[in-house]
Protein backbone atom coordinates (compact mmCIF):
# COMPACT_ATOMS: atom_id res chain seq x y z
CA UNK A 1 0.00 0.00 0.00
CA UNK A 2 1.11 3.13 -1.05
CA UNK A 3 2.30 5.72 2.04
CA UNK A 4 2.12 9.46 2.46
CA UNK A 5 4.42 11.29 3.03
CA UNK A 6 4.60 15.64 3.52
CA UNK A 7 7.49 17.26 1.61
CA UNK A 8 8.04 21.14 3.15
CA UNK A 9 10.57 23.61 0.77
CA UNK A 10 11.90 26.51 3.22
CA UNK A 11 15.37 26.76 1.81
CA UNK A 12 15.00 30.27 0.41
CA UNK A 13 15.31 33.80 1.82
CA UNK A 14 12.29 35.34 0.72
CA UNK A 15 13.79 38.66 -0.50
CA UNK A 16 10.25 40.14 -1.69
CA UNK A 17 8.98 40.11 1.47
CA UNK A 18 12.01 42.31 2.72
CA UNK A 19 12.30 40.80 5.76
CA UNK A 20 15.21 40.51 8.40
CA UNK A 21 14.79 36.50 8.37
CA UNK A 22 13.92 34.51 6.16
CA UNK A 23 10.15 34.59 5.94
CA UNK A 24 9.00 31.12 6.80
CA UNK A 25 10.81 32.01 10.34
CA UNK A 26 8.91 35.51 10.61
CA UNK A 27 6.47 35.75 13.14
CA UNK A 28 2.69 35.11 12.35
CA UNK A 29 0.13 35.56 15.20
CA UNK A 30 2.83 35.00 17.68
CA UNK A 31 4.59 31.93 16.47
CA UNK A 32 7.06 31.53 13.51
CA UNK A 33 5.18 31.20 9.36
CA UNK A 34 6.70 27.63 9.15
CA UNK A 35 5.38 26.39 12.67
CA UNK A 36 1.66 27.09 11.84
CA UNK A 37 2.48 25.37 8.26
CA UNK A 38 3.97 22.20 9.52
CA UNK A 39 1.09 21.93 12.42
CA UNK A 40 -1.56 22.32 9.51
CA UNK A 41 0.04 19.64 7.38
CA UNK A 42 0.01 17.02 10.18
CA UNK A 43 -3.72 17.94 11.73
CA UNK A 44 -5.07 17.16 7.44
CA UNK A 45 -4.04 13.56 7.54
CA UNK A 46 -2.15 10.57 9.01
CA UNK A 47 1.53 10.93 7.41
CA UNK A 48 4.18 8.29 7.15
CA UNK A 49 6.46 11.04 7.56
CA UNK A 50 7.18 15.13 7.24
CA UNK A 51 10.47 16.75 6.12
CA UNK A 52 11.33 20.10 5.81
CA UNK A 53 14.25 21.38 3.13
CA UNK A 54 16.02 23.95 4.77
CA UNK A 55 19.10 25.81 3.57
CA UNK A 56 22.41 24.06 4.37
CA UNK A 57 23.56 26.82 7.00
CA UNK A 58 20.03 27.65 8.37
CA UNK A 59 20.45 29.12 11.70
CA UNK A 60 17.22 29.28 12.61
CA UNK A 61 15.03 26.01 12.11
CA UNK A 62 16.06 24.30 15.45
CA UNK A 63 14.65 27.65 17.35
CA UNK A 64 11.63 28.00 15.20
CA UNK A 65 10.24 24.40 14.89
CA UNK A 66 12.79 22.30 17.64
CA UNK A 67 11.91 18.87 17.61
CA UNK A 68 8.77 17.62 16.28
CA UNK A 69 7.37 13.40 16.71
CA UNK A 70 7.35 12.94 12.98
CA UNK A 71 9.14 16.37 11.48
CA UNK A 72 12.95 15.90 10.30
CA UNK A 73 14.50 18.94 8.92
CA UNK A 74 16.99 18.26 5.22
CA UNK A 75 19.61 20.30 4.76
CA UNK A 76 19.41 20.14 1.16
CA UNK A 77 17.96 23.99 0.06
CA UNK A 78 19.40 24.42 -3.12
CA UNK A 79 19.50 27.98 -5.56
CA UNK A 80 16.19 27.12 -6.46
CA UNK A 81 12.72 25.91 -5.05
CA UNK A 82 13.03 22.89 -7.86
CA UNK A 83 16.73 22.26 -7.11
CA UNK A 84 15.73 21.98 -2.94
CA UNK A 85 12.82 19.56 -4.22
CA UNK A 86 15.32 17.46 -5.89
CA UNK A 87 17.54 17.37 -3.21
CA UNK A 88 15.35 16.35 -0.44
CA UNK A 89 13.82 13.54 -2.96
CA UNK A 90 17.14 12.15 -3.61
CA UNK A 91 17.88 11.99 0.21
CA UNK A 92 14.76 10.00 0.36
CA UNK A 93 15.62 7.32 -2.09
CA UNK A 94 16.14 4.41 0.86
CA UNK A 95 13.32 5.57 2.62
CA UNK A 96 10.23 6.00 -0.45
CA UNK A 97 9.29 3.77 -2.65
CA UNK A 98 8.19 4.70 -6.45
CA UNK A 99 4.51 4.75 -5.88
CA UNK A 100 4.33 6.60 -2.48
CA UNK A 101 3.46 9.74 -2.33
CA UNK A 102 5.13 12.73 -1.81
CA UNK A 103 2.75 15.73 -0.69
CA UNK A 104 4.83 18.65 -1.29
CA UNK A 105 3.62 22.10 0.04
CA UNK A 106 4.96 25.85 0.37
CA UNK A 107 6.33 26.38 3.88
CA UNK A 108 4.32 29.90 3.09
CA UNK A 109 1.15 28.82 2.55
CA UNK A 110 0.04 28.34 6.43
CA UNK A 111 -3.62 28.87 5.58
CA UNK A 112 -4.44 25.93 3.50
CA UNK A 113 -8.05 24.70 4.81
CA UNK A 114 -7.62 21.23 5.69
CA UNK A 115 -10.85 20.33 4.27
CA UNK A 116 -8.60 20.96 0.76
CA UNK A 117 -5.87 18.86 1.93
CA UNK A 118 -8.14 16.14 2.64
CA UNK A 119 -9.67 16.69 -0.65
CA UNK A 120 -6.31 16.85 -2.86
CA UNK A 121 -5.61 12.90 -0.95
CA UNK A 122 -9.01 11.57 -1.81
CA UNK A 123 -9.29 12.74 -4.97
CA UNK A 124 -5.94 11.30 -6.22
CA UNK A 125 -6.15 7.89 -3.93
CA UNK A 126 -5.75 6.18 -7.40
CA UNK A 127 -4.23 8.25 -9.90
CA UNK A 128 -1.24 7.14 -11.44
CA UNK A 129 0.24 10.20 -11.75
CA UNK A 130 -1.22 12.60 -9.32
CA UNK A 131 -2.15 16.46 -9.02
CA UNK A 132 -2.68 19.75 -7.46
CA UNK A 133 -5.00 22.07 -5.53
CA UNK A 134 -5.65 24.95 -7.75
CA UNK A 135 -8.69 27.45 -8.42
CA UNK A 136 -10.11 28.87 -11.45
CA UNK A 137 -8.83 32.08 -12.25
CA UNK A 138 -11.39 35.17 -11.25
CA UNK A 139 -9.36 38.29 -12.52
CA UNK A 140 -9.53 39.65 -15.99
CA UNK A 141 -5.73 38.92 -16.42
CA UNK A 142 -3.67 41.16 -19.26
CA UNK A 143 -0.68 40.04 -21.11
CA UNK A 144 1.91 42.83 -21.63
CA UNK A 145 5.07 43.96 -22.73
CA UNK A 146 7.59 43.41 -19.63
CA UNK A 147 10.34 44.38 -21.42
CA UNK A 148 9.07 48.09 -22.30
CA UNK A 149 9.89 50.92 -20.22
CA UNK A 150 6.40 51.51 -20.29
CA UNK A 151 4.75 48.33 -20.16
CA UNK A 152 1.50 48.46 -22.05
CA UNK A 153 -1.40 45.62 -22.90
CA UNK A 154 -0.46 43.11 -25.43
CA UNK A 155 -3.68 41.14 -25.43
CA UNK A 156 -6.67 40.19 -22.47
CA UNK A 157 -6.12 36.20 -22.13
CA UNK A 158 -9.11 33.75 -22.28
CA UNK A 159 -9.44 33.07 -18.33
CA UNK A 160 -12.03 30.20 -18.67
CA UNK A 161 -9.96 27.65 -18.97
CA UNK A 162 -7.32 28.72 -16.73
CA UNK A 163 -6.60 27.80 -12.97
CA UNK A 164 -4.20 29.53 -10.27
CA UNK A 165 -1.82 26.70 -9.22
CA UNK A 166 -1.56 26.23 -5.46
CA UNK A 167 -0.20 23.61 -3.47
CA UNK A 168 0.14 21.04 -1.66
CA UNK A 169 0.97 19.02 -4.94
CA UNK A 170 1.00 15.40 -4.72
CA UNK A 171 2.52 12.86 -6.79
CA UNK A 172 4.24 9.56 -7.13
CA UNK A 173 7.61 9.75 -5.84
CA UNK A 174 8.45 7.89 -8.64
CA UNK A 175 7.18 10.30 -11.28
CA UNK A 176 8.61 13.18 -9.21
CA UNK A 177 12.14 12.25 -8.92
CA UNK A 178 12.07 11.32 -12.92
CA UNK A 179 10.88 14.94 -13.73
CA UNK A 180 13.58 16.57 -11.38
CA UNK A 181 15.59 14.96 -14.07
CA UNK A 182 14.50 16.50 -17.32
CA UNK A 183 16.47 19.12 -18.93
CA UNK A 184 16.27 22.88 -17.45
CA UNK A 185 14.23 21.44 -14.58
CA UNK A 186 15.68 23.56 -12.26
CA UNK A 187 13.86 26.23 -13.42
CA UNK A 188 10.41 25.08 -13.01
CA UNK A 189 8.52 27.33 -9.71
CA UNK A 190 6.26 24.12 -9.14
CA UNK A 191 6.29 20.42 -9.65
CA UNK A 192 3.30 20.24 -11.89
CA UNK A 193 5.51 22.14 -14.40
CA UNK A 194 8.16 19.16 -13.76
CA UNK A 195 5.58 16.78 -14.33
CA UNK A 196 3.41 18.59 -17.32
CA UNK A 197 7.08 18.12 -19.97
CA UNK A 198 6.71 14.40 -18.87
CA UNK A 199 3.26 14.44 -19.94
CA UNK A 200 3.80 16.19 -23.09
CA UNK A 201 6.37 13.10 -24.16
CA UNK A 202 4.13 10.71 -23.48
CA UNK A 203 5.49 9.26 -20.35
CA UNK A 204 2.69 10.00 -18.18
CA UNK A 205 -0.54 11.54 -18.30
CA UNK A 206 -1.06 15.27 -17.10
CA UNK A 207 -1.26 16.23 -13.19
CA UNK A 208 -5.13 16.31 -12.15
CA UNK A 209 -6.58 19.65 -11.28
CA UNK A 210 -8.37 19.48 -7.34
CA UNK A 211 -10.36 22.72 -6.39
CA UNK A 212 -8.44 24.62 -3.64
CA UNK A 213 -9.19 27.20 -1.58
CA UNK A 214 -8.91 30.98 -1.83
CA UNK A 215 -7.86 31.20 1.70
CA UNK A 216 -4.93 29.44 0.29
CA UNK A 217 -2.71 32.52 0.31
CA UNK A 218 1.05 31.97 -0.47
CA UNK A 219 2.87 34.60 1.99
CA UNK A 220 5.01 36.48 -0.76
CA UNK A 221 4.71 40.51 0.36
CA UNK A 222 5.05 42.38 3.48
CA UNK A 223 1.61 42.61 3.55
CA UNK A 224 0.48 39.76 3.29
CA UNK A 225 1.36 38.74 7.02
CA UNK A 226 -1.69 40.44 8.02
CA UNK A 227 -3.56 38.98 5.29
CA UNK A 228 -2.48 36.02 6.68
CA UNK A 229 -3.49 36.75 10.18
CA UNK A 230 -6.92 37.57 9.62
CA UNK A 231 -7.34 34.29 7.57
CA UNK A 232 -6.13 32.70 10.19
CA UNK A 233 -7.92 33.94 13.12
CA UNK A 234 -11.29 33.46 11.28
CA UNK A 235 -10.78 30.05 10.50
CA UNK A 236 -9.88 29.32 14.40
CA UNK A 237 -13.57 31.38 14.88
CA UNK A 238 -15.16 28.77 12.40
CA UNK A 239 -13.48 26.19 14.08
CA UNK A 240 -14.14 26.94 17.52
CA UNK A 241 -18.07 27.45 16.86
CA UNK A 242 -17.89 30.85 18.15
Amino acid sequence: MSRLFALIPAGGGGSRAGLAVPKQYHALLGRPLIVHTIERLASALPLAGMFVATAPCDEHYAMAVGARPGVEPLPCGGPTRAATVANALAMLTSRCASDDWILVHDAARPCVPVEAIRRLVDTLGGDPVGGLLAVPVADTLKHGDADADEPRVVRTEDRRQLWQAQTPQMFRYGVLVRACAEPEAMEATDESSLVERLAERGVCTMPRLVTGSRANLKITWPEDFALAAAILAAQAEIKGGT
